[in-house]
């Protein structure tokens, strides 16, 4: 499967999620996203910095402080841990997993379910994982 399908099957394609995209785990290139969901390089390599860090590291403390951007729209970090973080801005959030080789990034609108976004973002997560990536 192609990572296009990725974003279009398996994230938006579920009805959870209103936009996503993959990114390389390094923050460096978009490998598939929604047409209207562009992550700026900037914030790319802001992400992966995030979730490259162990515990408390500086990249963690700017994110539950300062938020974090993602397609032009800062977060409130209220999640960050191993290979996740979850951020929000009112009635709608972000859901962003590292694999080994791949971010995946999913927005979900003010009619979503939050857990609903983190389990399908997550679910891919893990298959990816399994599948080597």
């Amino acid at each position: 499967m192609s990572w296009q399908a990725y974003v279009d099957t398996s994230l938006v394609g579920t009805g959870h999620l209103n936009k996503a995209a993959i990114i390389s785990a390094a923050g460096d290139s978009t490998w598939a996203s929604t047409p209207d969901f562009v992550v700026e390089p900037e914030e790319m390599a802001e992400i992966s910095k995030i979730l490259a860090e162990e515990g408390n590291g500086p990249a963690v403390t700017k994110a539950f402080q300062e938020r974090f951007k993602v397609a032009g729209v800062r977060y409130m970090a209220y999640d960050i841990q191993d290979r996740h973080l979850y951020g929000r801005e009112g009635r709608t959030g972000v859901i962003v997993v590292k694999t080994k080789q791949a971010i995946l990034i999913g927005y979900y609108g003010e009619e979503g379910v939050v857990g609903n976004a983190t389990t399908t973002v997550e679910a891919l997560a893990d298959y990816l994982i399994q599948q080597g990536y």
